[in-house]
């Protein structure tokens, strides 16, 4: 069943699922002059706008060449993806579970056949065993 467009698309939150959390980066988490060094104050406001500026600026000139082609990209990678699990993997793992159902039915046939003879002589051994405590 192919995926419907939304109505409207939240073009506020466009990362719902927090799938890209590790990725906020802000000027304080680069950048940081410890106590008794600092630089001019017109310098660290300066930097801040500079660093923010070219930080958002690269990513929409990236985004404008790139999100297009790579979403056209990771759309045919999840689409075969998709494909190989439906049409390759599922039926595998289905032949491999039923062709282990038989092996399992032979290797419990064989383990029988030869260690619970064992199994039930030790058993019967061992049963006679009694033990008793002698309080002197």
């Amino acid at each position: 069943m192919p995926t419907e467009i939304p109505d409207a698309i939240d073009m506020d939150n466009r990362d719902p699922s927090d799938l890209n959390s590790h990725v906020k980066v802000a000027f304080d988490e680069v950048l940081g002059e410890p106590d008794g060094s600092h630089s001019i104050d017109g310098v660290w406001k300066c930097a801040f706008k500079c660093f923010e500026g070219s930080r958002n600026l690269c990513y929409r000139i990236l985004t404008v060449l790139c999100a297009v082609p790579l979403s056209f990209c990771w759309g045919c990678e999840f689409a075969a993806l998709s494909f190989y699990h439906v049409w390759c993997i599922t039926p595998c793992l289905k032949a491999y579970i039923i062709n282990i159902n038989s092996c399992k039915f032979m290797y419990r046939a064989c383990c029988s056949a030869c260690c619970d003879p064992c199994f039930e002589s030790i058993g019967r051994c061992l049963s006679d065993i009694r033990v008793t405590y002698n309080n002197a």
